[in-house]
């Protein structure tokens, strides 16, 4: 996670004065775009949520420190953020949501695509996806 620095909040402070650029505008439309189709994320299955949230947080890092303020602030993605950056960590609940999706999203390709290799290879890849998520450790109790 990001220190606060009084360099780091000098830079920070700077860019919030500078005008809107292309490329500060091109960052900015970008984070926008990856914390909605994160947002979209946590109601279709196979659509992730933390990677989008996290690539929201560091477009917006580059283009509006105030909008990257803003996502980390939201109440549902905030710790999600805050537990992969610090810890590399997922919690138990959203372990469990995104291993029933993925395998809600398994149960769905098996009862609705043809037999075949395809099938087979999407199964596979949803189970390996599936048990990187429950071998990532969980956050640490925090006081």
């Amino acid at each position: 996670m990001k220190e606060k620095t009084p360099g780091n909040a000098q830079a920070e402070q700077d860019i919030q004065n500078r005008p809107m650029t292309l490329v500060r505008a091109l960052w900015v439309g970008v984070a926008a775009l990856s914390f909605g189709v994160g947002v979209l994320g946590i109601f279709i299955p196979l659509l992730p949520t933390t990677e989008f949230m996290l690539g929201a947080v560091y477009c917006a890092s580059k283009g509006s420190p105030r909008f990257e303020a803003w996502i980390r602030s939201r109440r549902y993605v905030g710790p999600l953020i805050k537990n992969w950056e610090c810890e590399r960590a997922i919690s138990r609940r959203a372990k469990l949501v995104a291993v029933s999706m993925i395998g809600a999203s398994a149960l769905f390709i098996l009862l609705h695509l043809s037999n075949g290799w395809l099938r087979w290879v999407i199964v596979a890849m949803l189970a390996g996806v599936a048990l990187w998520l429950v071998t990532r450790p969980e956050p640490s109790a925090r006081g």
